[in-house]
């Protein structure tokens, strides 16, 4: 009796249809050479969140950044689920924040340090993301299916998305990066080949070829650039003329009118992963617990910000034209405060909006408004933000002696003037904004769109900043 000639009950899958006996039966790699593979791969996936993370900060173009944080999200899944792997296989200790070859490092800093929104997706999309995808693929055809299973399973979902991240990149290169670029970009295309064969592949699979790491970018260590950029789309990046919060939750006004300015608070959450990414970067030596879980929530205030953008699209706002995007929040907490304290105000926020008067009441005025889609929206960013405070109270309060003193360490972190009227006419003094108020014009179209009478108390308003500097900032982030 062979493989060929055994049969299973009835002719039913057998081994629970992972695998033929045939395939059942050829060695694949033995669990040392299986760790070996599963440490690199791990590195990839924790070097590109690493860098996805770093590049959203200073990255002017939207699609971009909100790519990158998906992106950086998918890094930090697939990473944790490899280093529980790793877990299983006899490696106490991990050994997982130890860089497991030099050489490749460098590949990975060279990707860092592209100098331009060009190279860096020709280094992350055209380069790094398709060759951990090569090797995840080498893995599956040199491993036992059956025998290394849970390693099996982890690649096959992890492929799911890096083919995902494949075609979004070779999009992003193909309208980014011109064919004289990339002619331009052949010899760091030839460096980064080089260091990848000095390494023995991506995964180690191969012997590594013997040489002199080159480097061409990463001669000079990268630095964070924590000033927020925006492309030219966003104009008036420093206006605080409206004031959304308060016609939100002023009872005179409609839940349709109302409905339209939420579209505007989701959206302006571009600002939070400019600021988070800051923290990320910034903040070193946690437990992998706290990197997977602030870019989750990283990733989660992208979301809201396109789900901003969907409902200004639905709504037939062209926000390009109408909609000034503030980048004070993310600006001032990143340039004038430490890490610790922009995660305490984030969480000071995050603590304000789980009241009633918080994300629910911004989920009932969608229902109100009739508006399914911003109905669904307002729910999901109720959810996240319950998340949210969950990912506060493990990663942030535990810092303090009680939450009280959490929450006031983050408020204080908000307040940049004691006189925020002179703080805004100092910004007007500077050219940098007239604090226009956009809010008739934009309230004016949607009328327009929708055969509506424009209600002359809601086009009429006009509410500049809140009464406190810090509650301007916090409304830059809700």
């Amino acid at each position: 009796m062979d493989a060929k000639s055994y049969r299973s009950y009835r002719e039913l899958p057998p081994l629970a249809g992972i695998a033929t006996f045939s395939e059942a039966m050829t060695p694949g790699l033995a669990v040392e050479d299986a760790v070996a593979r599963l440490k690199r791969h791990h590195w990839a996936f924790n070097r590109l969140r690493g860098i996805f993370t770093d590049r959203i900060t200073a990255e002017p173009v939207y699609e971009l950044k909100m790519g990158f944080s998906l992106h950086a999200h998918y890094c930090a899944e697939h990473a944790t689920a490899w280093r529980n792997r790793v877990g299983e296989m006899r490696e106490p200790p991990l050994g997982l924040d130890v860089c497991p070859d030099k050489t490749l490092d460098i590949f990975f800093d060279e990707i860092l340090a592209a100098p331009d929104t060009g190279s860096l997706v020709f280094g992350i999309y055209g380069q790094a993301i398709p060759l951990l995808r090569a090797s995840l693929w080498q893995y599956l055809a040199d491993t036992n299916k059956l025998v290394d299973h849970p390693t099996h399973r982890i690649c096959r979902f992890a492929l799911i998305e890096l083919d995902e991240m494949v075609k979004f990149g070779a999009q992003c290169v193909e309208r980014l990066v011109s064919a004289d670029r990339r002619r331009a970009l052949e010899p760091w295309r030839v460096i980064l080949t080089t260091l990848l064969a000095q390494a023995g592949n991506l995964d180690g699979s191969v012997p590594a070829v013997p040489g002199t790491p080159p480097r061409l970018y990463s001669v000079q260590p990268h630095c964070y650039d924590s000033v927020p950029k925006r492309d030219e789309r966003f104009f008036d990046r420093y206006n605080m003329g409206v004031a959304a919060d308060t016609f939100v939750h002023d009872e005179k006004y409609a839940a349709g009118p109302k409905m339209l300015m939420l579209y505007y608070k989701r959206m302006r959450e571009i600002d939070v992963p400019e600021m988070m990414a800051s923290i990320l970067v910034e903040t070193r030596d946690k437990p992998w617990g706290y990197y997977r879980d602030m870019t989750r929530q990283l990733w989660d205030e992208a979301r809201h910000a396109m789900m901003g953008e969907i409902g200004f699209v639905r709504a037939g706002i062209d926000w390009r034209k109408l909609v000034p995007l503030s980048v004070m929040f993310s600006e001032r907490l990143n340039t004038l405060r430490s890490p610790l304290e922009r995660h305490g105000a984030l969480y000071f926020i995050e603590q304000t909006l789980m009241p009633r008067t918080g994300k629910r009441y911004e989920w009932e005025v969608a229902v109100e408004a009739g508006d399914p889609f911003g109905a669904m929206i307002q729910d999901y960013d109720w959810a996240d933000e319950v998340l949210h405070a969950r990912i506060g109270r493990e990663w942030y309060v535990k810092q303090f002696p009680d939450t009280k003193a959490a929450v006031a360490f983050g408020e204080n972190a908000l307040v940049f003037h004691s006189d925020p009227t002179a703080a805004r006419r100092e910004l007007v003094a500077k050219g940098l904004t007239q604090h226009r108020n956009w809010w008739p014009d934009v309230y004016g179209e949607w009328c327009r769109v929708h055969g509506v009478n424009p209600d002359p108390q809601v086009i009429a308003y006009n509410a500049r900043a809140a009464s406190t500097e810090h509650t301007t900032v916090n409304e830059s982030s809700g």
